[in-house]
């Protein structure tokens, strides 16, 4: 079970993908923390989120804990999970509107960066950590036993 979970290829361009999601995950999990009325449980209230200052604090956590994760290669693959999740949520609670009012393309435009890391997280659930990751050293490790 623990061997699926850590197994990556060699790639070394994975990090570059792991670097994207993971610092834009840290940093807007910090954001939500320093600027919860813009970014955290006001934003979370704005758009009609149940309890929006537990929500805002909860969301913020997994993304930064998730996030630096990801940036260390650390349990990749389950990490992505619950950023996918949370980007899911973002999708469906803020550009259903922007459809409905703006149309497709102004709907396309604000989620470009939803789509990115929608995208980089199911590349690194497939794919894993990549050769510099710590995923990569302990797959490597429990080889060798």
């Amino acid at each position: 079970m623990i061997q699926n979970i850590l197994s990556t290829d060699s790639s070394g361009a994975t990090l570059l993908i792991r670097f994207m999601v993971g610092a834009v995950f840290v940093s807007e999990g910090i954001q939500k923390f320093l600027y919860p009325a813009l970014r955290g449980a006001g934003r979370f209230e704005k758009i009609g989120l149940p309890e929006p200052e537990f929500l805002g604090a909860f969301v913020g956590a997994f993304e930064i804990v998730c996030g630096a994760l990801v940036l260390f290669g650390l349990f990749t693959r389950m990490a992505a999970i619950p950023l996918l999740c949370i980007m899911a949520v973002a999708v469906f609670t803020t550009k259903g509107k922007v459809l409905a009012e703006a149309g497709f393309w102004e709907m396309m435009h604000g989620s470009r960066t939803d789509w990115s890391m929608i995208m980089g997280n199911l590349f690194l659930l497939y794919k894993g950590g990549g050769r510099f990751s710590v995923d990569y050293q302990l797959q490597f490790k429990a080889s060798w036993k």
